[in-house]
């Protein structure tokens, strides 16, 4: 869960996060408001998500301030103890303002949340590797 609350180092692991600024913290100190800017190949954009945090289980977000391309987000990061490390589970929801094609948009579904788990992957090992957590 570290690294997933670590928004200042997106743009190192999560393809096309240019930038993420935390807005606003909630009272346990984690982000609960936080700006990206975005650029995923047709996708430019700069939106708003407000998180909530459950523990170290989970994660959920939503939009709060939408871009000029981005008009729904909502998703979840899942995580649960598997004994020699973590299983996690990625829940993603968009609605951009150009329509896209049902196939399209699942092919584009489909690798977004392949890269984001990927990314974090390899993000969460290199920092195991390093003695952090």
């Amino acid at each position: 869960m570290g690294v997933i609350a670590d928004f200042g180092a997106y743009p190192d692991w999560a393809t096309g996060v240019r930038s993420a600024e935390v807005l606003a913290d909630d009272p346990g100190g984690r982000p609960r408001r936080v700006r990206f800017a975005l650029d995923a190949g047709l996708i430019r954009d700069s939106y708003v998500l407000e998180y909530e945090w459950d523990a170290d289980a989970s994660v959920h977000w939503r939009l709060a301030e939408a871009g000029s391309m981005v008009t729904e987000m909502s998703g979840a990061y899942l995580l649960a103890d598997d004994g020699a490390g973590t299983l996690v589970s990625y829940e993603l929801s968009v609605g951009t303002r150009v329509p896209m094609m049902g196939m399209l948009k699942r092919r584009a579904e489909k690798t977004i949340i392949d890269t984001a788990l990927r990314g974090l992957k390899s993000r969460a090992e290199s920092r195991q590797g390093a003695g952090r957590d």
